[in-house]
């Protein structure tokens, strides 16, 4: 989860303007799940993205309504895979883009969602990874 500083009135947290510190973003939470195989027996991988985000949130202390884009990173599935993750959490509502950079794809996902935040185009970014 990438946040900035900046609140919606435009002031920092630290009781600045906004612009005190352009760029600056950090990564608020973190979630994972255990890596499993895919079979028959494990979850589908929506389930495990899904338990995943929300760890992020919760150890963000963010609730979902808070997140205004989502970024995923996959690389083997079909085209909205990222979408279904998003929505098995109960978000909709918000941008979610798809991204696959190959062995990149995680760090594509953290770079693409901090610069939403870094940009100005949002305040709270979630960035999740999985694979099918």
């Amino acid at each position: 989860l990438a946040r900035s500083l900046r609140q919606r009135d435009g002031s920092s947290g630290a009781g600045g303007t906004a612009s005190a510190m352009p760029g600056r973003v950090f990564v608020v939470g973190v979630g994972m799940t255990n890596f499993l195989k895919p079979s028959k027996d494990n979850p589908e991988y929506y389930s495990l993205a899904a338990e995943a985000g929300k760890r992020a949130l919760a150890d963000a202390g963010v609730g979902y309504q808070s997140v205004d884009h989502v970024v995923a990173g996959y690389c083997y599935g079909d085209s909205a895979c990222g979408q279904r993750s998003v929505y098995e959490m109960g978000m909709t509502g918000v941008p979610i883009i798809n991204v696959n950079n190959n062995c990149a794809t995680g760090s594509t996902a953290l770079f693409v969602a901090r610069g939403f935040v870094a940009g100005g185009a949002a305040q709270c970014v979630l960035a999740v990874g999985f694979e099918k």
